[in-house]
């Protein structure tokens, strides 16, 4: 297997206008705490509230893109939303690979997303496989 148990990775993530305006050009979620900065305040957040779902993609870009190989395939993830994002934030992403089956060359990452409060805005995990 190309990963290893304990397996550490990081990277960088900025919820900005593109990704924002591209989540909801492709998915048109317009609901209100996402789109109405006056509605959001009102329900006690600092400002619109990020769809959950943009850490999905940089999940599926981590996968796709920052490991070391590019044949793999997600199984399964689950991701546990804990505290808001912003529009601009900057999102520090950590995974560690905390389990492994050679036998069916399966792999699990535990993550977590941390924004510059330091506060985990999101964390999960999610399960992989190496296609030979």
């Amino acid at each position: 297997m190309i990963l290893q148990e304990n397996q550490s990775f990081q990277h960088q993530f900025k919820v900005n206008e593109d990704v924002y305006k591209g989540f909801i050009n492709v998915f048109a979620d317009r609901n209100a705490l996402h789109t109405d900065e006056e509605f959001a305040i009102n329900k006690g957040f600092r400002s619109k509230v990020m769809h959950g779902n943009i850490l999905n993609g940089f999940l599926s870009y981590f996968i796709g893109e920052l490991l070391p190989t590019e044949d793999v395939m997600i199984l399964s993830q689950t991701i546990n939303f804990k505290n808001p994002v912003y529009l601009n934030d900057i999102l520090n992403f950590e995974a560690v690979v905390s389990e492994q089956s050679e036998a069916v060359q399966v792999s699990v990452f535990k993550f977590k997303f941390i924004n510059a409060e330091l506060q985990i805005v999101a964390a999960g995990k999610i399960q992989i496989k190496e296609l030979s």
